[in-house]
């Protein structure tokens, strides 16, 4: 560390260690990569002021050389000479007014790049149009350098040169307007001294051919006080060549490998390793940011070391592309010593302004041994691979040891010998595994474990390598792998009916095509589950889900994609359901990965599964139907008592399409929703079943779902209006017959039986009871119970000029004919009155219905079962 620095550093020493504040520093350097004008110095004050040494940054004075500039267009620049200068260069491709606009959006972007002026942005948009010559800078008496001992801080536009000790890999940022960059160190040396030159984004394409060792010079940099010392910060348009070889001005380079072995504390060191683990990368927190960490385990024939990688450094372990067995060359690693957890001493590298280079270099192979998982028994660092066979979700948890919130994630591996269920712990478990893909574990502690099939599980740790899909396989180990890949494809929906055991563990894709509501249960213990039904298919059928409490909580959506893994089946009396709990996976797909699953469209999936039908054509033993219709009849919904107390609902609705009507049969929740007249609804896998009437009536249970139609279908239908007059037909009563349905009947109100207009019922089987002065007992069904179910009913007789018919008005039609509610009439009978001269005024009266005909076998004669009341007039 620089004087300065180090003086600073003591402030804090008693809090920090050494490396840890060079950590720190380097983490904020690299937050504020694209602010050219912070120091080390100011970072390492900043640092002090993060934990409380100092309230404010130390401020230099400094030449910043910000930009104002006034103009008349609004660009902010005005044509100088020098500007003028080097728009002619281009003045064939661009116009004035536009190049200075061009030079305002380079402005914009550079805002906070201090070192550069209204001749660099010039320089930039001259750039996006030709490129010029560069001549060797060393030649020209206008740029010639000094040696780097001779620079001073805040030289600008200044002429360096010097041999490459050191080239860093560059490290990615994001500016404060979130714009993405790079930024690559490269440590020059002459016979005076060495600074280094930092490359920023426009620059690193400058490096192509440049090696440790070359001798450049750089034109037109900045420089600054850094982290080091004397930095040089590379303008956009800066410019670099090769020199020749001069031993006068430059040190000689030689590229000294030390063994692993020779390795001395507080040096920087050249090696060549190969690597025999990387373990995952870590996260740590610290004066309440995040950082990450990694470890890399190197071998030569000397010796091992451990190379760690800080924050950003650890990107290059993906950027590289690094595995365990690859030789790298690593220049420039800072050795260290620290205290291991034993107590001991033990060196270590860190990558802080060095390279790593991946290659073929001559270094001895390592071969990792792998076991096979059937082979497996209680030992530490246990390394195998295979394929993921099986994946749970996370799952949190708190720690006893002081209440914290952990997190662990179990898998199953699978080779040719044998499975294994492995446990990932803190942050590994968001690692991107997925069932199926090929997975190699190196350093696991495996454990003796009753509860898993093999009777062995495995641990991962800190120090574990988790390598997803990696690429140094052999062909053969590929082809093994695949092999068992496939056994773990989804199975076709349509062979699950021949599974003849419960509990055997599938996988499936496809898509809802019902959802039914979350109903509660008791468990044995008094506690209270919830459950909910899903019908699921793909192109080969369907099958039940039942999604067990905080599965069933979900929200689900008819016509999403899923894949759905550890489903178990569960044996019923006709079919195979599967149970998705705790332990199966949902994981909803995009359009995208639906297409590419050949998961069919919902519209594809119904037409496949179930057939459309009209009204007029469905038969009583019709299956896998949908119908579509408009909704022309709500009834009220009627509430009753079930044989184990609870209490049941049940509504009928009429359903319309073109070519006629149909009752629908609600219960409980779907009782419930909310329709109103017209509206369009589409019935999946309703079941039918012949009414009392002997008529089709569609019956809405767990396998059905209401849906709302396409926009394409509710085209199709008829209009409310259309329907009405399509469907409720007028016919005088001689022109009745007794299959007809929503026929309309005008007629005279005659012969009205005012006798018993209210009926007793027992509230259980709906069976006539007498009266009784305490307690009633059903004769029918035995059922004792203190008050009845009232009926209330109206029979009379219409005539019109070709005949009459009787008809019976119940309940609420009934009401609306009287023009008095139930209880009042309860009220009044009960009172010892009667409503006879209410009904008497009846007679005579006209009355327009809508009403079903059916026969009445006990009279032998057609009889009107009324389900509207369209008119009532004198």
């Amino acid at each position: 560390m620089q004087e300065k620095i180090l003086k600073l550093y003591e402030k804090i020493k008693d809090q920090l260690s050494e490396d840890e504040f060079q950590a720190e520093m380097a983490e904020i350097r690299e937050n504020n990569a694209d602010v050219t004008f912070f120091d080390d110095l100011d970072i390492a004050h900043m640092v002090l002021q993060n934990h409380g040494i100092e309230n404010t940054i130390a401020q230099k004075e400094e030449d910043t050389n910000q930009l104002s500039f006034e103009s008349s267009d609004g660009t902010g620049f005005t044509m100088t000479e020098e500007i003028l200068e080097k728009y002619n260069k281009v003045k064939d491709k661009i116009s004035e007014e536009e190049f200075l606009a061009k030079m305002k959006v380079h402005a914009e972007k550079n805002e906070h790049a201090s070192f550069m002026n209204d001749v660099t942005f010039a320089d930039m948009v001259v750039g996006e149009f030709i490129t010029e010559e560069v001549e060797s800078v060393s030649q020209s008496p206008e740029f010639s350098d000094k040696a780097i001992s001779d620079l001073e801080e805040n030289s600008k536009d200044v002429t360096v040169s010097g041999r490459v000790i050191s080239i860093s890999n560059p490290r990615s940022f994001k500016t404060r307007k979130g714009q993405s960059g790079e930024v690559c160190n490269v440590e020059l040396k002459d016979n005076s001294g060495s600074l280094r030159a930092v490359f920023w984004t426009q620059n690193i394409k400058l490096l192509k051919n440049v090696n440790e060792g070359d001798i450049i010079q750089i034109k037109g940099v900045d420089i600054k006080e850094g982290y080091s010392g004397l930095e040089a910060n590379l303008r956009p348009r800066s410019i670099l060549v090769h020199l020749e070889e001069d031993t006068s001005k430059f040190p000689e380079y030689k590229e000294d490998i030390t063994d692993i072995a020779d390795i001395k504390p507080d040096t920087k060191v050249n090696i060549i390793a190969r690597i025999i683990r990387i373990p995952t990368i870590r996260t740590y927190e610290k004066n309440g940011k995040e950082g990450k960490v990694a470890s890399i385990e190197l071998q030569d024939y000397s010796g091992k070391i451990t190379y760690t990688l800080w924050n950003k450094n650890v990107e290059l372990i993906n950027d590289l592309g690094l595995e365990d067995g690859d030789s790298v060359k690593i220049i420039q690693a800072q050795a260290r010593e620290r205290i291991n957890r034993d107590g001991g001493s033990e060196l270590s590298l860190t990558h802080w302004d060095g390279r790593i280079i991946k290659g073929e270099f001559d270094v001895p192979e390592v071969k990792q041994e792998f076991t096979p998982i059937g082979d497996v028994f209680e030992a530490q660092d246990v390394s195998i691979k295979g394929i993921v066979s099986r994946l749970q979700d996370i799952k949190t948890f708190l720690r006893k040891s002081d209440g914290s919130e952990g997190r662990l994630r179990n898998f199953d591996v699978r080779d040719i010998t044998g499975e294994i269920r492995v446990t990932l712990w803190g942050d590994d478990t968001t690692l991107p595994i997925n069932k199926g893909d090929i997975i190699k574990i190196i350093g696991g502690n495996v454990r003796y474990d009753e509860y898993t099939q093999s009777q062995y599980s495995m641990n991962t740790n800190f120090n574990t390598q988790i390598t997803i899909n990696p690429e140094n396989l052999s062909t053969e180990e590929l082809d093994e792998l695949n092999t068992l890949r496939e056994e773990l494809r989804p199975t076709p929906i349509g062979e699950i009916y021949t599974i003849d055991d419960d509990g055997i563990e599938i996988d499936v894709r496809g898509r809802i095509l019902s959802v039914d509501d979350v109903n509660e249960f008791q468990r044995d213990d008094g506690s209270v589950g919830i459950v909910r039904s899903i019908i699921f298919a793909d192109e080969s059928g369907k099958v039940r889900l039942s999604l067990w409490n905080e599965r069933a909580e979900e929200e689900y959506i008819v016509g999403d994609a899923y894949q759905i893994e550890n489903a178990r089946t569960r044996l019923g009396m006709y079919s195979v359901d599967l149970n998705i709990g705790s332990g199966a996976r949902l994981i909803k797909l995009s359009e995208e990965q639906a297409s590419s699953m050949f998961i069919p469209e919902l519209s594809t999936l119904e037409k496949a599964l179930y057939d459309y039908k009209k009204i007029e054509e469905i038969d009583e033993d019709d299956q896998d139907i949908i119908i579509i219709g408009r909704v022309i009849e709500l009834n009220d919904i009627r509430n009753f008592e079930r044989d184990n107390g609870d209490t049941g609902s049940v509504r009928n609705i009429e359903l319309a399409d073109e070519t006629g009507s149909m009752r629908v049969v609600l219960w409980d929740d779907d009782a419930k929703r909310e329709f109103e007249i017209g509206q369009p609804i589409k019935l999946q896998n309703p079941r039918f079943d012949l009414d009392r009437d002997n008529r089709i009536e569609a019956i809405v249970n767990r396998s059905t779902a209401i849906l709302e139609p396409s926009e394409s279908e509710i085209e199709k239908l008829p209009t409310q209006d259309e329907l009405m007059e399509a469907i409720y037909v007028p016919k005088p009563i001689e022109a009745l017959t007794e299959d007809d349905v929503n026929v309309c009947v005008t007629g005279t109100i005659s012969d009205i039986e005012s006798d018993r207009v209210i009926r007793k019922k027992c509230p259980s089987c709906g069976n006539n009871i007498e009266e009784s002065e305490d307690e009633y007992i059903c004769d029918n069904c035995g059922h004792v119970f203190d008050e009845p179910r009232y009926l209330l009913m109206v029979p009379l007789r219409i005539e019109d000029d070709t005949g009459s018919i009787k008809v019976t008005f119940f309940d609420k039609l009934a009401e609306e004919l009287i023009g008095m509610n139930k209880e009042e009439i309860i009220n009044i009978i009960e009172d010892g009155y009667g409503i006879e001269d209410k009904l008497e005024d009846l007679n005579g009266q006209t009355i327009e219905i809508i009403a079903n005909v059916s026969f009445d076998e006990y009279s032998e004669e057609n009889r009107l079962n009324p389900k509207k009341i369209l008119s009532k007039y004198i």
